[in-house]
């Protein structure tokens, strides 16, 4: 759960970050631009902000934004009857993107969020510079971070099921409440 006044000023440096990196917006995307908490209730710390710029049956396309230091949690695009599950294409575009993935401990420029150990297991750290990208499998468990100067990327991607998403925190809740 965040407050009204949360939500608006991440979005507000989601937006200064996003023209930052030379990215045009209309008006009218410029304040689709939204955040998720994941119901944890520290957006700072765990969560995005998201412009979904086109959403078809088959394809998406969005521009994600951590602000410094924020984290998504570690989380996979399960299969969804036939179809195996999300493929996504992280490009990165400005700042300091920081991905986890399975394979070797090789974490040395993020860092786990303080009591989440057993909540952010894949440790194989890649650095995404910008204009470099990432092809996430479907089932892929990752999570990503930001570092001191935020990060801006696209997420290129077949369907979105965002909401079936699966997380290794039990207290993750995929819909963001908002309160007055």
């Amino acid at each position: 759960m965040i407050t009204r006044a949360e939500l608006k000023e991440s979005c507000e440096q989601a937006l200064k970050l996003i023209v930052a990196a030379g990215i045009h917006l209309s008006e009218t995307e410029s304040v689709k631009i939204t955040a998720a908490d994941f119901g944890l209730s520290r957006l700072r710390e765990e969560g995005i902000q998201i412009l979904t710029m086109f959403e078809t049956d088959r394809v998406a396309g969005k521009i994600l934004v951590l602000l410094p230091y924020q984290t998504i949690p570690e989380h996979w695009h399960p299969a969804v009857g036939d179809d195996p599950g999300k493929e996504e294409i992280i490009r990165a575009i400005s700042g300091d993107l920081y991905f986890y993935l399975p394979g070797e401990d090789t974490l040395k420029h993020g860092f786990i969020v303080a009591g989440k150990e057993d909540c952010y297991t894949m440790r194989n750290e890649v650095v995404l510079l910008p204009g470099e990208q990432l092809i996430l499998q479907p089932g892929t468990k990752h999570w990503f971070q930001a570092g001191e100067s935020g990060a801006v990327m696209y997420s290129f991607s077949t369907t979105v099921r965002d909401i079936l998403d699966q997380f290794s925190d039990p207290n993750v809740v995929r819909e963001t409440k908002i309160v007055d």
